[in-house]
């Protein structure tokens, strides 16, 4: 714990030789504003017992009952509208860091809520490319503190990207999962036997933490749960 007050005291810091924006509305000398937090759409209500889109009662949806990704259960703290969608933007287009910190302090309480055992976090890795033309990687951002706060090793070698991919965006649901199948490997000896943390910004149809569950499974991690900030609502498979 006494790691993440130092990474706050180190963006408090930064904050007062440049003064933040808030990342959902760009409000002056705020990095989360009090309305951005208000305006959150957050998760709630039903969802699929496995990937947890929301649905009208809890069950699984078609999509999960047809096949059950590699994951053992999703869960996402917010809708990808608004004031998220336009801090993740930030975050990650913009090279808004500070941002990964704030938005972990807000999700902290549902990770918490969610009262999931584990062993160790991984974030999605980022192809070599795309990691060198950003020079980070936005999921870390959020992946660290969370880790922290919840006394939880942080490990973001033990996954990696075995090949360049191209932006999911735009893809169909069966080119999503065609253009991730066998995109990832992890190293046995950093999971085996472990119960993993996989953590990502958004889900959209759960393609890319699938196949990361099915590298983290097959080197040895005992279960993989996911999380995400956000969720994509337009892929609904069903109502």
């Amino acid at each position: 714990m006494w790691k993440y007050y130092l990474q706050g005291l180190f963006w408090t810091g930064l904050d007062l030789i440049f003064p933040p924006k808030c990342g959902g509305c760009e409000r002056p000398n705020y990095r989360w504003c009090p309305d951005c937090q208000e305006n959150v759409n957050l998760i709630s209500g039903p969802v699929c017992a496995v990937c947890g889109i929301p649905l009208e009662s809890w069950r699984l949806c078609d999509a999960c009952g047809q096949k059950l990704p590699d994951y053992q259960i999703l869960r996402s703290w917010a809708a990808f509208e608004g004031p998220v969608r336009n801090a993740l933007h930030r975050l990650k287009y913009r090279r808004d860091m500070g941002l990964g910190d704030a938005l972990a302090s807000q999700i902290i309480m549902f990770l918490r809520q969610l009262s999931w055992s584990a062993d160790m976090v991984v974030p999605v890795p980022l192809g070599k490319h795309r990691r060198g033309e950003r020079g980070y990687n936005q999921v870390g951002l959020i992946a660290y503190p969370l880790a922290l706060l919840m006394d939880w090793d942080y490990n973001p070698r033990a996954l990696f990207r075995t090949r360049e991919t191209t932006t999911q965006v735009g893809l169909s649901v069966v080119a999503r999962r065609s253009n991730v199948m066998d995109a990832f490997q992890a190293i046995p000896k950093l999971i085996q036997g472990k119960q993993i943390i996989l953590i990502d910004d958004v889900a959209t149809t759960g393609a890319t933490l699938s196949s990361c569950a099915r590298a983290l499974m097959n080197a040895g991690a005992l279960g993989v749960k996911a999380i995400t900030v956000a969720r994509a609502l337009s892929y609904r498979s069903d109502s």
